[in-house]
């Protein structure tokens, strides 16, 4: 397995970036910015997803968060059930990819969370 997990106290670095290519993923991204409230964002998961690739999502997010807790990635896939492919492939793009899990999770960032009350 290769070894890309980082220090529990280094922020992941934005490598890549995406753009919407076209109305329609603007349109997803409108929609979804769109939404105030928890009920609102459920009904248009539960509209556009299938119950499997909303667990599937919600694991993701999981393992991602677990990586910033600084968890170890076997503990990770036991805890989720999962592979431990899955969590290197998370942990990929959560240090690698576009910021977007660090973005969704950084309230949840113990590390960061810790880092901001020791800064006079």
């Amino acid at each position: 397995m290769p070894n890309i997990r980082k220090a529990a106290s280094s922020a992941p670095t934005k490598k890549e970036s995406f753009k919407a290519k076209n109305n329609r993923e603007k349109l997803l991204v409108e929609s979804i910015l769109s939404l105030k409230t928890e009920d609102q964002v459920l009904s248009l998961l539960r509209d556009m997803l299938t119950i499997p690739e909303i667990e599937e999502f919600s694991n993701r997010i999981t393992i991602a968060k677990r990586l910033l807790e600084g968890l170890p990635y076997l503990e990770i896939a036991k805890e989720i059930g999962t592979s431990t492919t899955t969590v290197t492939r998370v942990a990929h793009w959560l240090y690698n990819g576009c910021g977007g899990y660090y973005g969704a999770l950084k309230k949840y960032d113990t590390t960061l969370k810790r880092a901001k009350k020791s800064t006079p």
